[in-house]
């Protein structure tokens, strides 16, 4: 059997867990194994919230009923959750924080890459804050504001540092790498019944 993912936190209403880098969040059109359907064997009724990139690690949300899929998926439609994602950058990044605002759509014939489209592309917002640099990378901390596939890569990589590792935006650095430099690394938002508030900080592996 496969291995369940590392769980964070578990009630009645919610599983958070630390989804791996490799990993699919919810089943692929070729490809059904996934965090979703290794949870769901073991613990029954499950909702898809929210997804990450199966190359991308860190903090990830199911629900367990509708109730509170409804509940906490509104949260991150109104963008009331907190998150926060770490990632390595190929090169010197030039000042200490910044904003990307470039939309983003599907490149059909490259599928499933994404691509900026001012014409056909949603709107995409990405703030960056500096952390650390050497000669050869800059580790950033990374807020989007929304949640388009593949964002914080395209972002990056619209701003001439791709992330470490990228099989689809760096695949020379991916071929030097084992895995993406990006982690899922905070989320905040509130419990579907209690109302709380609940904060979840999850290292980066990197």
């Amino acid at each position: 059997m496969n291995q369940v993912p590392d769980i964070l936190h578990i009630d009645d209403q919610i599983i958070v867990i630390n989804k791996p880098a490799g990993l699919l969040s919810v089943p692929g059109l070729y490809n059904k194994d996934c965090a979703y359907a290794r949870l769901q064997a073991v613990h029954g009724e499950l909702h898809i919230i929210h997804r990450l990139d199966m190359d991308t690690s860190g903090i990830l949300v199911y629900a367990r009923n509708k109730a509170a899929l409804t509940a906490v998926q509104q949260q991150f439609e109104k963008q009331t959750t907190r998150k926060v994602y770490e990632a390595l950058l190929i090169g010197k990044l030039k000042g200490n924080r910044g904003c990307v605002n470039l939309p983003i759509c599907v490149d059909w014939p490259n599928r499933p890459l994404q691509k900026i489209c001012h014409v056909e592309g949603r709107y995409a917002l990405t703030r960056w804050q500096r952390l650390e640099q050497t000669e050869n990378f800059t580790r950033v901390e990374l807020y989007p504001q929304t949640g388009r596939s593949h964002q914080l890569r395209l972002h990056m990589l619209s701003i001439g540092h791709p992330i470490i590792g990228d099989p689809f935006y760096a695949p020379e650095s991916a071929k030097e790498n084992p895995r993406l430099m990006l982690h899922a690394r905070e989320l905040d938002f509130n419990h579907p019944s209690s109302g709380e508030r609940l904060a979840f900080v999850l290292p980066a592996p990197f």
